[in-house]
């Protein structure tokens, strides 16, 4: 994908474009809200002001699909992002298909169809085997469909996805928020976001009903700018972690 100096985004495809596909590259790349608010949504914030103004025309970048996100949760389960990552790609080499992104070959994660047949020669636990079956089948009934929970408000949604095979909570809302990319959520499950929030706003241990108080200002983007602190804090964390390695080896 590229976007031209008029601001148009065009997409080359490696093979048969599949049904839908502007409309799915439009949600994960969050093209499809209209953001001409959002300046002055974060403006009004003294937090969040100066955060948007030095990452200008930003938009929030979402999984592929629902479908991945939730297979993403729970590969995710009780290990490191590290090892699940190695786990998702040797997925993909082995059962996905390999599309070629300028000369370099690019393994994707298998289909639902496809996952749903190779589940159980899966190099994971048997639990994650049936959990990851489910979810294959789960989105060839289009129950996680992007337009779907899109379509639906957003406690709905996310009562939906906790229906699914090894989706909880914090699971759910992952699939919602950063998978359909539903722009307007305040994470109540993520921990390190409400510590950035408690940090950045002065709060001594506030409960998350003043933590959603404060989103509130943030309608209709809270999703957009909840992901504009938690980078923040990644950013941050990470700088103290390089510091606090370079004064050791000091």
């Amino acid at each position: 994908m590229r976007q031209d100096d008029g601001g148009a985004v065009t997409a080359t495809v490696d093979g048969e474009p599949p049904p839908r596909l502007a409309e799915q590259l439009a949600r994960l790349l969050s093209l499809d809200v209209d953001a001409s608010q959002y300046p002055a949504v974060a403006a009004a914030d003294p937090v969040v002001a100066p955060l948007a103004a030095a990452t200008p025309g930003s938009r929030t970048v979402s999984f592929w699909s629902p479908y991945e996100a939730a297979c993403w949760a729970v590969l995710s389960q009780r290990t490191s992002m590290v090892a699940a990552a190695a786990v998702k790609e040797r997925i993909a080499a082995r059962f996905g298909s390999v599309h070629d992104v300028e000369g370099v070959p690019v393994s994707a994660f298998p289909t639902p169809a496809r996952l749903a047949e190779v589940a159980g020669e899966l190099l994971v636990p048997v639990v994650k085997q049936e959990r990851l079956r489910g979810l294959a089948e789960a989105a060839r009934d289009e129950r996680l469909d992007g337009r779907r929970l899109r379509g639906l408000p957003a406690e709905e949604a996310l009562a939906a996805v906790r229906e699914l095979p090894g989706i909880g909570p914090f699971s759910a809302e992952l699939v919602v928020v950063r998978g359909a990319s539903a722009p307007d959520v305040f994470p109540m499950t993520e921990g390190r976001l409400h510590e950035e929030m408690a940090e950045r706003y002065g709060l001594a241990d506030p409960d998350l009903a003043a933590l959603a108080r404060i989103a509130e200002r943030w309608q209709p983007f809270r999703t957009w700018v909840a992901v504009l602190l938690r980078s923040a804090r990644e950013r941050r964390t990470d700088e103290s972690a390089q510091r606090g390695r370079q004064d050791s080896r000091n």
